[in-house]
């Protein structure tokens, strides 16, 4: 289910799903928050909190911390993301003219220490190099996994698709629910994805809501960058560690793969 924005997020927090009403199936919350120079935002839900940075300066305020985190463009520079648990308030204070954050919050009953990733952390990786004909070359940036932490019931991370190229190929599927959010370079591009049996059109500010066992490839259009925020909840005796694969399609993983026009 993809969830359109074209006018854009006004100023403060825009819900964009609610676990506790229209979107159980995903089990998570999920919104954008927009702040210009000197407004503030508190955020003191009773869930599990992920708030991360996609392009701005804010200033944070946790657990009795205070720091201020900057970022140019989720295309370019990599993510701050604050991680608390239930019992921790945080407080946004904008700094930049301009900042935008994404903010996730999940059922956790797991107390623990609150973290924040700053973009130093992240553990980036080229992947697609040398196989599908450089077809499905990307850059992925996990934040939080479970060989970063099993407290968190949050999986995140971000992908930037080069101009004309995939992610998520072969087609792969989990148990887990999914969100993705997509940024454009320039605005007006677009992408597609193939969500289950359907085509989906993909445009800036989008919000995808992936259910469990759906696979989930895509591709950007040529000469536009695309950015995708990923956020996987993982399932109580069940984290994502790793997806489920169509097996049909598993051929073009190999290095020594011949495709048209060479086969």
């Amino acid at each position: 289910m993809i969830i359109k924005n074209k006018e854009g997020f006004k100023q403060g927090y825009n819900s964009i799903t609610e676990m506790d009403g229209k979107d159980q199936d995903i089990m998570m919350d999920f919104g954008i928050l927009k702040l210009s120079s000197g407004s503030t935002y508190s955020e003191d839900s009773e869930k599990e909190k992920a708030i991360l940075l996609l392009y701005g300066e804010v200033e944070l305020e946790w657990d009795d911390k205070k720091t201020v985190i900057k970022r140019g463009s989720c295309f370019d520079d990599d993510p701050w993301t604050l991680n608390v648990s239930s019992n921790t308030s945080v407080k946004i204070t904008g700094i930049a003219q301009d900042s935008e954050l994404a903010i996730m919050k999940t059922d956790n009953p797991k107390q623990f220490e609150s973290r924040l990733y700053t973009d130093k952390d992240c553990r980036i990786e080229i992947r697609g190099k040398g196989l599908m004909n450089e077809t499905g070359t990307r850059i992925v940036k996990t934040i939080m996994d479970v060989s970063v932490t099993t407290d968190s019931n949050f999986m995140l991370g971000e992908d930037v698709q080069y101009p004309g190229k995939w992610a998520g190929f072969p087609s792969h599927s989990h148990d887990q629910p999914e969100i993705y959010y997509y940024k454009l370079s320039p605005e007006n591009g677009f992408g597609l994805l193939k969500l289950g049996d359907e085509g989906v059109l993909l445009e800036h500010n989008d919000t995808v809501k992936i259910l469990p066992n759906v696979v989930h490839p895509q591709v950007a259009a040529p000469g536009y960058a695309m950015y995708f925020l990923w956020v996987i909840r993982h399932l109580d005796d069940n984290p994502y560690i790793t997806p489920t694969y169509e097996e049909e399609h598993l051929w073009l993983e190999s290095p020594d793969a011949v495709i048209w026009p060479d086969k």
